[in-house]
């Protein structure tokens, strides 16, 4: 079940959950965040960025749609964090279903030019896009961090943003940070803001830099409208923590097989957690 990013996340604004975008840069990591969201009967993003589309190269995404096409859930194959207009026609033509052009670090109206620029072109072939508003922080200087500190998106700016882009969907910055805090920062969403802006402007909200944030927090955004979280560091941290458990420093292990079962297993429970906590279980059905 191949989906759009609009026609996944217009069911999770309707109902009022959250589907998770699960950051994936490897193979097994993309079938195990399959298994666990048909396990968990949740619909679900798979979100890559540049970063990750250049390890795992775009020859993947063929394998990505067969296994989608073949699912008992929506699944939506995401271009994350897109940064210039070649990157998304690389997405378009690489058979992406949705997309993101972050242009967030730009002034308001070279945003909005880009942004409707990649709309036009997207819609041209039913790809659905992602656009953001505000900055996001960055706790590390990995690929899909954005500024050093949070600019707060503006609930007027917002408005004018969609109406002028028409986008599908809208990252907004309401005070996560892409990456793992570290222990002396105290993640707090301004769920205030986002309310105003869910009223403003309706269409799906998008947080980017969910991972860390206390539980309470993220369930409370999604009751207020955020409608896609995405989930990267958290996932990654378990699989590969795992992974180096399971290596220690016997060098006689070479055979994924294996290897990556454990790793794979960490994962999908950090992934069901978030699954379960985004209200996303069982809503495969409402497809």
């Amino acid at each position: 079940m191949l989906y759009t990013g609009k026609s996944i996340l217009d069911v999770a604004n309707a109902h009022s959950f959250a589907i998770p975008a699960f950051n994936i840069s490897d193979w097994a990591m993309f079938t195990g965040i399959m298994d666990i969201s048909e396990e968990k009967s949740a619909p679900v993003i798979i979100a890559i960025h540049p970063d990750e589309v250049s390890h795992i190269t775009t020859d993947l995404i063929p394998a990505m749609h067969a296994r989608a096409h073949r699912s008992s859930v929506p699944v939506a194959i995401h271009w994350d964090h897109g940064g210039t207009y070649d990157q998304i026609i690389t997405a378009i033509k690489a058979g992406f279903t949705s997309v993101m052009i972050d242009a967030s670090l730009e002034p308001f109206d070279q945003n909005v030019a880009l942004t409707r620029k990649v709309v036009e072109a997207a819609h041209a072939v039913g790809v659905q896009v992602e656009g953001e508003l505000g900055t996001i922080g960055a706790n590390d200087s990995y690929g899909e961090s954005g500024a050093a500190e949070i600019i707060y998106t503006n609930v007027d700016d917002a408005v004018r943003f969609v109406e002028q882009t028409g986008v599908d969907s809208l990252a907004i910055a309401i005070g996560t940070s892409h990456g793992l805090y570290p222990a002396e920062k105290n993640p707090e969403l301004r769920h205030d803001l986002l309310e105003q802006i869910k009223a403003a402007v309706g269409i799906p909200l998008v947080l980017h830099g969910g991972s860390s944030n206390p539980d309470a927090e993220l369930s409370r955004a999604v009751s207020l409208g955020i409608n896609k979280i995405n989930i990267s560091s958290d996932i990654k941290v378990a699989y590969h923590d795992r992974m180096r458990e399971v290596l220690g420093t016997d060098r006689r292990l070479r055979e994924p097989n294996a290897i990556q079962p454990e790793c794979i297993a960490a994962m999908k429970v950090t992934a069901a957690e978030k699954i379960d906590l985004f209200g996303a279980a069982g809503k495969a059905d409402l497809y």
